[in-house]
């Protein structure tokens, strides 16, 4: 399985990385480096050609513009191992990226990640999970709590990243808009 996601602009992906190195010093949680590059995961998909999807998904940037996308608060899913994570609220740009990527993404597809369905998904960026606890919840959240949480940032890029051992690792980043060719 792969996922198609968009790392964050270094201004980002820097917080990100600086918070999860405070959780990995206060609490011990690590589990969330098992992807070491902040990002937004768009879908996750079990692709047979890949040579396919990275066509698809080069000539896809090709024509895209930067966006911006919007975070807030910190959000939870439940679990013997809880997800801890920051929202983005969802637009209508980033709603249009998602959907056309899934409906396209899925035809060439084996398998589709069902929680990436345009219905079901949540964008978020993960600040913990994999090793985390319900008990050590509160004891995070109070941490976190003393962070704000509401950012701009600018999507420029899809990436695929690929499962290499116990990490996901970049296979291949596409940059948006037009190339000028370099002579």
């Amino acid at each position: 399985m792969i996922a198609i996601t968009s790392l964050l602009d270094k201004k980002h992906s820097d917080r990100v990385s600086e918070l999860t190195e405070h959780l990995e010093k206060r609490f011990g949680l690590s589990g969330v480096k098992v992807t070491p590059y902040p990002h937004l995961t768009l879908l996750t998909a079990e692709v047979p050609d890949m040579e396919e999807l990275k066509q698809y998904l080069e000539l896809t940037c090709f024509e895209m513009p930067d966006f911006t996308i919007r975070t807030t608060g910190l959000g939870i899913f439940p679990g013997p191992t809880p997800v801890v994570y920051i929202p983005v609220l969802r637009t209508t740009q980033l709603n249009q990226l998602h959907a056309k990527l899934h409906r396209d993404i899925s035809e060439m597809s084996s398998e589709m990640g069902l929680y990436y369905n345009p219905n079901m998904w949540l964008p978020h960026i993960s600040l913990a999970l994999g090793d985390t606890t319900p008990k050590m919840l509160g004891p995070v959240l109070a941490f976190l709590s003393n962070f704000n949480f509401t950012w701009e940032i600018t999507l420029d890029n899809i990436t695929i990243l690929q499962k290499s051992g116990d990490y996901f690792l970049k296979e291949e980043e596409f940059r948006f808009g037009r190339r000028e060719l370099i002579s």
